[in-house]
């Protein structure tokens, strides 16, 4: 089974956590309090990780928040991929495919040089286009599937000709595509009902719930749907609400301190489920 995937399932029963912290960090959104450091948006994330470090399974990095800021974003990038804990996850939330050898280069950038754990993918170019990020068999691929935005309705829950949502035929391809156990699929929590579908339909997938907090969906009912039958094999990732607390805060350590107590709130609310 793929090492990413052990080591998540351990750190979610370690830690009674499926809490994914989503590092969406916008710079103008972070609090004034980092804006005049040499690296704003890197000090953000190292005071994000520091005060949730204790509440996570899994960490995701947004690479769009990084790429649009050039070489210096991409720097940040690379070094709060350093600062993330060895015994979370780490995904690159990056939604790549392509012709087969532009995605070999793609695997090769998220999984050697920046050594992510897992990444995002999406799978309608086909096969070929994501076999060179399955053949990293101790990672995870994340595979779109039904996501938590209103335009998932455009493609997504299209019926098929044969009776099925375009979403079930993505589902069934998953399953045959996964190596050494190292495929998951995104799903988002907004999709109630539906993701205990899915999870019912494949509970050796690992998954990937975005849409907890300011999409609205439920943390517990995530948790609850998604897991698997040995209550592990998902995270569920929470961004803007976490990360970016109200407040209008004087010091570092009162912004860490606000980080924490929302990790807190939402990891009992996990707890409550496992």
């Amino acid at each position: 089974m793929s090492s990413a995937k052990n080591k998540t399932n351990s750190r979610i029963a370690a830690l009674r956590s499926m809490l994914c912290v989503g590092l969406d960090s916008e710079l103008s959104k972070i609090p004034a309090i980092f804006r005049s450091m040499e690296r704003p948006v890197l000090e953000f994330n190292r005071a994000v990780i520091r005060a949730s470090a204790n509440h996570a399974a899994a960490y995701k990095v947004n690479t769009a928040f990084y790429e649009s800021r050039g070489l210096a974003g991409m720097r940040d990038l690379e070094a709060t991929l350093q600062d993330i804990p060895p015994e979370c996850l780490s995904i690159a939330d990056a939604k790549r495919a392509d012709i087969g050898n532009t995605s070999r280069q793609y695997a090769k950038a998220f999984f050697e040089a920046w050594p992510f754990d897992a990444i995002t993918v999406a799978p309608y170019m086909g096969f070929d286009s994501l076999e060179p990020f399955f053949e990293y068999e101790e990672k995870l691929v994340f595979v779109l599937c039904l996501t938590s935005n209103p335009g998932s309705a455009d493609f997504e829950e299209r019926i098929l000709d044969d009776g099925r949502p375009l979403y079930r035929a993505v589902l069934d391809r998953v399953r045959s595509w996964q190596r050494n156990g190292n495929a998951g699929i995104v799903v988002g929590a907004t999709k109630a009902g539906l993701l205990q579908e899915l999870r019912q339909e494949a509970p050796e997938l690992f998954f990937l719930i975005p849409g907890v907090g300011a999409q609205g969906g439920s943390m517990q009912e995530a948790v609850k749907e998604g897991a698997d039958p040995d209550r592990g094999g998902a995270v569920v990732n929470v961004s803007r609400a976490l990360i970016f607390p109200q407040g209008d805060f004087r010091s570092i350590s009162e912004f860490e301190d606000a980080v924490r107590h929302e990790a807190a709130k939402l990891h009992n609310d996990i707890k409550e489920v496992l």
